[in-house]
């Protein structure tokens, strides 16, 4: 946290992992606090998708002005870099208004990059990349899908340990950085130091439990589909986006496909999507363990996080919260 005489403009960032209870607990401070809601959700950035991003409802927008919400078409490829340029113009025309930047959302990356920056990253090169996504699209197809995060362990192994072997366009980029000279990517970060930090933040990362959060996945899946998740993937295919788009290979919106495809049930896909989502937010809580000054807060506990957001308001920072429960190991 920050000392007392920061005078860097505050910042609330609500994360967690996914059906946590960020939106309604950003909508509950912003009016508190008098906020606005800066997204920070990867996939809700694209328009057309809104439950199964599970995008703040017309309603809830209504309550508190939000931003970067139905950015681009779901066939653009929308970076962690042109978010983080994005959302820093519209948290500058926040604090214009003497208003308060609340951050929310579950995308680590994004919160990273809009806090401290993102390193630069050089020139892509499209015949390298095209080269190893055809060598991992044939080693996939001998049975041996991690054969580039393998090389990336041989070749960059502070990098590999902090990439999911399966996250290929990770795997790729680091290999691209290792073959283009530049140093291993865990070393150009080091280089780097992340020391762009125009603002003071307090980092709440929302943990209800993992039996509660499990619940409220599977809970939040049915819920989904019952707002009608296969229809709105129905429309997007119609609309042309198909299942080869990465926003369209997003949870909940992958699952559909076979559905959509008729080569699978609905029963079997809900279950899959279940089981995916709760691996996804074990990986969510992985990243936020990593992040130093996050607080794990309850989000059943609204009174709570309030003295904790005025106290950081109030004083400009500091090391005791009271909102906070101990730090998740």
């Amino acid at each position: 946290m920050s000392p007392p005489s920061d005078t860097r403009p505050p910042v609330v960032v609500i994360t967690g992992p996914t059906s946590a209870g960020k939106t309604p607990l950003a909508i509950h401070i912003a009016q508190r606090f008098g906020g606005e809601i800066v997204n920070c959700d990867s996939m809700q950035v694209y328009r057309y998708m809104d439950i199964g991003t599970a995008k703040p409802s017309t309603e809830q927008r209504s309550l508190v002005p939000h931003h970067l919400l139905d950015v681009v078409t779901p066939d653009v490829s929308y970076s962690a870099g042109r978010f983080a340029r994005e959302a820093r113009r519209a948290a500058a025309a926040i604090q214009e208004r003497g208003a308060l930047v609340v951050l929310t959302g579950g995308t680590g990356l994004y919160i990273r990059a809009f806090l401290e920056g993102l390193l630069e990253a050089g020139e892509a090169d499209p015949e390298l990349r095209a080269e190893l996504e055809s060598e991992h699209a044939q080693a996939a197809g001998r049975g041996h899908p991690t054969a580039l995060y393998e090389r990336l362990e041989a070749q960059d192994p502070e990098a590999a340990r902090e990439i999911h072997p399966h996250d290929l366009k990770r795997v790729i980029r680091a290999l691209e950085i290792v073959a283009q000279g530049r140093g291993g990517a865990a070393e150009r970060r080091r280089q780097h130091g992340f020391g762009d930090r125009p603002y003071r933040s307090l980092h709440l990362a929302l943990d209800p439990g993992v039996e509660e959060l499990d619940r409220r996945i599977d809970a939040h899946c049915h819920a989904m589909l019952a707002a009608g998740l296969l229809h709105e993937v129905r429309g997007l295919r119609r609309q042309g986006y198909g299942p080869e788009l990465r926003s369209m290979q997003a949870i909940g919106y992958r699952h559909m496909q076979p559905v959509v495809a008729g080569v699978d049930t609905l029963v079997n896909a809900v279950e899959v999507m279940q089981r995916d989502t709760r691996r996804f937010a074990r990986r969510q809580r992985t990243w936020i363990r990593k992040v130093p000054e996050a607080v794990w807060v309850d989000p059943r506990g609204p009174a709570a996080i309030e003295k904790c957001v005025e106290q950081f308001l109030d004083v400009g920072g500091g090391d005791s919260h009271p909102a906070a429960t101990n730090r998740r190991s």
